[in-house]
């Protein structure tokens, strides 16, 4: 059997570190992603995506939802995650059991087997959009790794270091890629350059980011 019979058969994800305690899992999501977007649409006809604002008055570049038992927002008030969506008050969708599995399977492959996210934040990227460095820090056990899911259009993701300083690393996302970093990596600034124009078979122009955390 030749290597390139062997890897056709053997569609298994190709990991990538990018440091002690991050990871990237190539094509992870591949299989499952028009179930995930499937899952997206049903969770944004119930909160539908919104540019929040930062609580210093600037309006964010990418559109974001939430499911999950909390959500994240950000308001003139401050960052913080909350169990309702501060717009209608009703609280967030329940989390999609596609989600809930590829999350805590990712997370296990990347060597955090008892993971359980409690939210997921939707981002959706438009042409133009984009993620400045920033630390994920607002939950409240740092233990619990981040999951994050590319679906759509590429993108270059940022994966700086524990100082806002550092310089970051510039990894190319593709559809169906994931991000795990947790233990010494956990506080990492991280972001996403201004996303190209582009198009993919299943989202069109956008990118959508699937990002889950353990809040409380």
């Amino acid at each position: 059997m030749t290597m390139d019979l062997f890897e056709q058969a053997s569609p298994e994800p190709r990991a990538e570190p990018l440091c002690e305690g991050a990871v990237v899992l190539r094509r992870f999501a591949d299989t499952s992603g028009a179930e995930l977007l499937a899952g997206i649409e049903r969770v944004a006809k119930q909160v539908p995506f919104r540019q929040m604002q930062t609580p210093g008055g600037h309006t964010m570049s990418v559109a974001m939802t939430c499911c999950g038992d909390w959500g994240w927002v950000t308001d003139r008030q401050g960052y913080r995650y909350q169990h309702q969506d501060p717009v209608s008050g009703v609280p967030w969708p329940a989390m999609p059991d596609v989600f809930n599995a590829l999350a805590t399977g990712a997370a296990e492959t990347a060597g955090y087997a008892s993971f359980q996210p409690d939210s997921c934040l939707i981002n959706r990227y438009s042409p133009g959009a984009k993620m400045g460095l920033h630390q994920d820090r607002d939950e409240e056990d740092f233990d619990q790794p981040i999951v994050s899911v590319s679906l759509g259009v590429p993108a270059t993701f940022q994966f700086g270091g524990l100082l806002r300083g550092n310089r970051p690393q510039r990894v190319p996302l593709a559809h169906g890629d994931v991000v795990v970093w947790g233990g010494p990596a956990r506080l990492r600034y991280h972001g996403v350059l201004t996303l190209k124009t582009s198009d993919h078979p299943l989202t069109g122009s956008y990118r959508y980011n699937l990002t889950f955390r353990r809040a409380r």
